[in-house]
């Protein structure tokens, strides 16, 4: 994804024009782990072995940089479980809106998040349903596997809740929590509500959204079967919560400014089909999928919703006689990079890669001011 960067990062800066968050993605791209960042030389004491070791952008949209920032975030999501069933519930918006998106995204990433969330908390304060409130972590993503605009939010929601007493715990058994159809007009009505009222000031973009249509049509809500205990919904966040539009391991070869992309077509039982793009048009559909700047992509509610997380999920503890994760002091000592690297991963960075030593020194390299250079446009992408 580098390598594209740096040999059609021009083009597609002179062919569109590009928001100031879209080039501080492009730019962190073509320069992660590179001299232009800088990094450390790593000299082992024991065999004499040296490496360098160039810095990461910390972009959240490069894909090498994800690995570590998505460790430490389910090692906190850890302390959260609860032993209960958990659903997975996604909300999709109609590709009809896929224009207001690109002009107010903001907007509307936000719209969505409160309308979902909302409309899963009313089923769940209904007693016909629930009756009790439950917990919920969405994720926002806004692309399909041919990195078009496909903008929906996965839910993963607890499969019962804790009374409004904060006493007992109401489960669920079996199904998928809520009717999706209920839930699919539910959420229409929540979503073109508050989107009427945040285009109030913007009538060029309200008119040219087709509210009767969008009220006639089905809006699709996918519930999938609950997971197989808490462990499951680990695993499934730690593919979802941190994903970027566009991995490494998708792109096949680049050969005359055309582009081989792996994906997946769902539409058709989910068969593998490689698409063909110029580099500049693969580059163009990556940037639709940068997020505004501070936009937070994960979010909680419910018992997780941070105000009153603590409070509630110690409620939650005590009903199921789960103990307090800060009562198991061997395992929150440490939460650092290098001891995350090393549990979750099996990467020890202050170990010798040559002789296992542990005498390593280190001394900081200063980052080159030159830009990174461009490969050849006709070598494999990677």
């Amino acid at each position: 994804m580098a390598d594209l960067v740096r040999d059609y990062g021009d083009h597609l800066r002179a062919s569109r024009s590009l928001t100031g968050v879209q080039l501080a993605a492009l730019r962190a791209i073509e320069r992660c782990r590179t001299p232009a960042l800088g990094g450390t030389r790593e000299v082992c004491s024991a065999c004499g072995t040296e490496r360098v070791v160039w810095r990461s952008c910390r972009n959240r949209h490069c894909p090498k940089c994800q690995t570590l920032s998505k460790e430490r975030w389910l090692d906190a999501r850890v302390d959260e479980l609860l032993p209960v069933d958990y659903v997975h519930v996604v909300f999709t918006l109609p590709h009809v809106l896929n224009p207001v998106a690109l002009a107010r995204p903001r907007m509307v990433y936000g719209l969505l998040f409160r309308a979902a969330a909302d409309t899963l908390r009313e089923f769940a304060r209904d007693p016909r349903h629930l009756g009790a409130e439950p917990g919920i972590l969405a994720v926002l993503h806004t692309w399909g596997q041919n990195l078009s605009l496909h903008i929906h939010l996965h839910c993963i929601v607890t499969a019962g809740g804790l009374d409004p007493t904060h006493r007992r715990w109401i489960r669920r058994s079996g199904g998928y929590l809520f009717p999706v159809r209920a839930l699919s007009r539910v959420f229409r009505g929540k979503y073109l509500d508050g989107l009427r009222r945040a285009l109030n000031e913007h009538p060029e973009i309200d008119s040219q959204v087709p509210y009767r249509d969008l009220w006639k049509q089905d809006w699709v809500v996918y519930a999938k079967k609950p997971f197989a205990g808490p462990r499951k919904v680990l695993e499934y966040l730690a593919r979802y919560t941190h994903r970027v539009a566009l991995t490494n391991n998708r792109l096949l070869n680049l050969r005359n400014g055309i582009v081989r992309l792996r994906w997946r077509d769902y539409a058709h039982g989910g068969r593998k089909k490689t698409l063909r793009l110029s580099a500049t048009a693969l580059l163009g559909r990556f940037v639709l999928h940068v997020l505004p700047r501070g936009f937070c992509r994960v979010r909680h509610y419910g018992l997780l919703g941070n105000r009153h997380k603590a409070i509630k999920l110690a409620a939650c503890r005590r009903y199921f006689g789960v103990p307090d994760p800060t009562s198991r002091s061997e395992e929150h000592a440490d939460r650092g990079p290098t001891t995350i690297l090393l549990n979750r991963l099996g990467i020890d960075p202050d170990r010798c890669r040559s002789c296992g030593s542990r005498r390593i020194r280190r001394a900081p390299l200063v980052p080159m001011t030159t830009r990174p250079r461009a490969r050849a446009p006709t070598r494999a992408a990677s």
